[in-house]
């Protein structure tokens, strides 16, 4: 089946004993189980599996190719879980353009867990090969990144990371599994924040991890069972709902986004766009390559400083200034003030998530901001 039809139909069977075409919700928190505590129906406690949670792991499985998902809680216990599989001692390279909290959490637990870390810009592979060490065991990129939008080439990175021995994370939420495949490029681990895109309506949180080898899938098992960090089975239920019309609200965020890049690209007063649908993005032949289209997230600078961009952020009358993406409204974020003493974003830096409006309100929108 293509990707538009697995949306839809993956773990999609009608239930069997109502005939029930939409999914049920199942809430129960416990199972009963036989005297010796014998799963006798498969479920045993809600920490280890849900009904309605394997179903939207199986979506997703489908969705991104892989072997089996694991969902929790949110994007970032998704991504904790990863690291937290890892021994004492183990070292990690991270590109250099990363969520802001995954650097929070690099600079504030990792020691603590005693792992070791390198930041690269995995746009060179040659930097990338000589940040390697004999204790590396993930290697992590960010494609599209947040909020430069740098795009990394996954099937040199790939190459690269398992010619060291180690396993390559993508966090693939912006361009989702319906624009880029990373597990088919060699990604070991692709990971979403499924409260973005995949739930799609800016009312769900949500996290996933995808994996194609049973070993890594297992020991992702471990740590979330003992842990705690699983998905609720109403959000899970609200994530496969909005998985159902994935494919075509990227047509729309994509196309909706590519008319407002090439319109901020042509005007006076930006200084810069950030749009892998753009020919003049560095990354775009990699983009093209790799993806089936460029996604509804882009970054701009307005030609000024930091004062004139928060007055261009002040004057929007349909976008809203507010955080998260993936939603049906467009969203515009002060990158720098939102991410805080950390952030290493531009001053003069504002991000878009694009939305399903009509592109020309959006246009005539920003331009009347910047005007």
């Amino acid at each position: 089946m293509r990707l538009e039809t697995i949306a839809v139909r993956a773990c999609a069977e009608v239930d069997p004993t109502t005939g029930a075409v939409a999914p049920p919700l199942y809430l129960s928190t416990t199972f009963e189980h036989g005297p010796a505590s014998q799963a006798i129906h498969g479920f045993m406690y809600i920490r280890e599996k849900n009904p309605t949670q394997l179903r939207l792991e199986g979506a997703l499985a489908q969705l991104e190719g892989g072997l089996g998902a694991l969902v929790y809680s949110s994007g970032m216990a998704a991504g904790a879980a990863v690291l937290q599989t890892l021994e004492p001692g183990s070292h990690v390279i991270f590109s250099d353009d990363l969520y802001i909290d995954f650097r929070n959490l690099i600079r504030d637990f990792l020691p603590a867990w005693r792992i070791e870390s390198s930041v690269v810009n995995m746009q060179d592979i040659q930097e990338l090969k000589g940040a390697m060490r004999a204790n590396t065991k993930v290697v992590w990129g960010e494609t599209p990144s947040n909020p430069l939008m740098k795009v990394l080439d996954i099937a040199a990175i790939a190459t690269a990371t398992h010619d060291a021995g180690a396993h390559l994370v993508i966090d693939s939420t912006f361009a989702t599994p319906v624009l880029q495949r990373p597990l088919s490029l060699g990604a070991d681990i692709v990971l979403h924040s499924t409260t973005k895109y995949c739930g799609g309506h800016s009312d769900v949180q949500g996290g996933c991890l995808v994996v194609k080898k049973r070993e890594i899938l297992d020991k992702l098992f471990h740590v979330r069972e003992l842990l705690g960090a699983v998905a609720s089975p109403f959000n899970s239920w609200m994530i496969l709902r909005g998985l159902r019309s994935l494919p075509c609200r990227m047509e729309r965020h994509s196309a909706n986004a590519a008319a407002v890049a090439a319109a901020l690209a042509a005007s006076p007063l930006v200084e810069a766009v950030y749009y892998p649908g753009l020919a003049s993005h560095p990354g775009h032949d990699i983009a093209r390559r790799q993806m089936k289209g460029y996604g509804g997230m882009l970054s701009f600078l307005v030609r000024g400083g930091r004062e004139e961009t928060l007055r261009v952020a002040s004057r929007v009358k349909i976008f809203l200034n507010a955080t998260s993406l993936g939603g049906v409204e467009s969203l515009m974020e002060h990158r720098a003030s939102s991410e805080g003493k950390m952030s290493k974003a531009p001053q003069n830096l504002l991000r878009l998530s694009i939305g399903l409006e009509h592109p020309d309100d959006l246009i005539e929108d920003l331009m009347q901001a910047l005007a």
